[in-house]
């Protein structure tokens, strides 16, 4: 066996870098607001922002996009589309959409309002803003040491049983819509679900009546965890593994800009004939005709392909140990992470990597503009900036302070992830000089997207 792994594909198409100097990197975050949100990409070096939209695609899904069907009903590209999803879930109605927050949009429109109460592992942002958007509210289980960021285990993305059952009995059934399974739990560091917890959860859901509903942007991840980390699958493959998963619900939404390679697109996947229903006239309303729902043909031929390459083994090994790679350079460097990385992100703990500075100055924000000042590197924040709430005039932090590095797939070689090694080790070696944040201006939902900030002294 050897050491290294590689990359399972050869460069076939090249873009340049956006080098710039930092007294340009300075006057574009002044120009921004200090949100990097509103930084223009061609003056970001390494964009590690998102994973979602950023994958570079195949040459495969480049050909599908030329089989593209752009016939406004029945194209054939959808038929390709829905026979790729119900080949992976086995979920009866498919409805495809533009991104993930579209299928969120309609099915809290569908089954959300107020007096509802929807349970998760952990609703990531835009989950939680269209929930509290139709007037329910999100609410988060995690399983007990899932903030304990210091400690490994192997699933700490799992749903905490034993509060689930209480929480049902507490709220009443009537009163809760669906339970949401996030694949991997994205919010709490990328941390994987078990099998053993989704059949759990199944089993409870069942009992009580309660649909479960997958959050599947990055399903395959979740897979490969359980292939490697849970009795009994070691041997098993990997698709069959995503379809055990998806067997253990009753729908699912999923933002194809994940784990199917795709610049855009998603779905909605349900066996609820009547949930379906409602919403494909929701889907008619925003999002356009059942049959494209806001996508080109082009859009559903990538994304039908990039559900079946994101499933192939050697792929996810090498996805998973490039995670490992940043992972290991980082504590090398000093710096506290989620522990053990995610499947698409390595997450900086930066409450004990700043602990000078209070989470109402927004210490992740701090790191984040430092990141992009030093070397214009792009990252975003997971903290109170993001999380925290304003509540009767008085600030609530969130739980955690992090910034996220999630790598693009397919898209960033070794020499780039040892250049955001080697910044973070300069940025580590004179952490105590970065201080606080200050919040100018912000929207109710989803501030970190419209923030404006400015920088205060240490």
């Amino acid at each position: 066996m050897w050491k290294t792994i590689i990359e399972p594909f050869k460069i076939k198409t090249v873009e340049p870098l956006g080098f710039t100097a930092e007294a340009e990197r300075e006057a574009v975050l002044r120009e921004a607001c200090y949100n990097v949100f509103n930084i223009p990409a061609d003056k970001v070096l390494i964009d590690l922002l998102t994973d979602s939209g950023t994958s570079a695609m195949s040459a495969e899904q480049w050909a599908a996009v030329m089989r593209g069907d752009e016939s406004y009903a029945g194209a054939r590209s959808f038929f390709t589309f829905e026979s790729a999803v119900r080949r992976l879930t086995g979920y009866r109605h498919v409805l495809p959409v533009h991104q993930g927050r579209a299928a969120e949009r309609i099915l809290f429109s569908v089954v959300g309002g107020p007096g509802k109460t929807v349970i998760s592992n952990s609703h990531f942002d835009t989950t939680r803003a269209n929930a509290e958007a139709s007037g329910c509210e999100a609410l988060d289980l995690p399983v007990p040491g899932a903030l304990d960021f210091d400690t490994p285990a192997d699933f700490k993305g799992d749903i905490d049983l034993k509060a689930l059952e209480d929480a049902i009995r507490r709220i009443g059934t009537p009163n809760i819509p669906m339970i949401v399974m996030t694949l991997t739990n994205n919010s709490l560091g990328g941390q994987p679900v078990s099998m053993a917890n989704l059949r759990e959860v199944s089993r409870i859901a069942l009992h009580y009546g309660i649909p479960v509903i997958i959050d599947a942007a990055r399903f395959a991840e979740n897979a490969f965890f359980i292939k490697r980390r849970e009795p009994g699958f070691s041997t098993r493959k990997v698709p069959e593994i995503a379809s055990e998963m998806f067997s253990t619900a009753s729908g699912c939404m999923m933002s194809s800009k994940k784990d199917a390679f795709a610049n855009i697109g998603g779905f909605l996947a349900l066996n609820d004939s009547e949930w379906a229903k409602k919403a494909r006239e929701i889907l008619i309303l925003g999002e356009g005709f059942p049959t494209y729902g806001g996508l080109a043909g082009r859009d559903l031929e990538a994304v039908a392909r990039g559900l079946e390459e994101v499933l192939e083994e050697q792929y996810l090994t090498y996805r998973i140990r490039s995670i490992e790679y940043l992972a290991e350079g980082l504590r090398r460097a000093g710096v506290p992470i989620v522990e053990p990385p995610g499947g698409h992100a390595v997450y900086v703990n930066v409450k004990k990597f700043l602990p000078h500075i209070p989470p109402d100055g927004y210490p992740g924000q701090s790191l984040v503009c430092e990141l992009y000042r030093t070397a214009g590197i792009r990252a975003v924040e997971i903290g109170s900036l993001m999380f925290g709430k304003n509540q009767d005039g008085r600030f609530v932090p969130a739980p955690m302070e992090l910034v996220r590095l999630a790598v693009p797939r397919r898209v960033y070689t070794q020499s780039h992830i040892d250049f955001v090694i080697e910044v973070f080790g300069e940025i580590a070696r004179r952490k105590e000089a970065l201080g606080p944040m200050r919040l100018l201006e912000g929207s109710q939902r989803l501030t970190h997207f419209t923030a404006k900030l400015m920088p205060e002294p240490a």
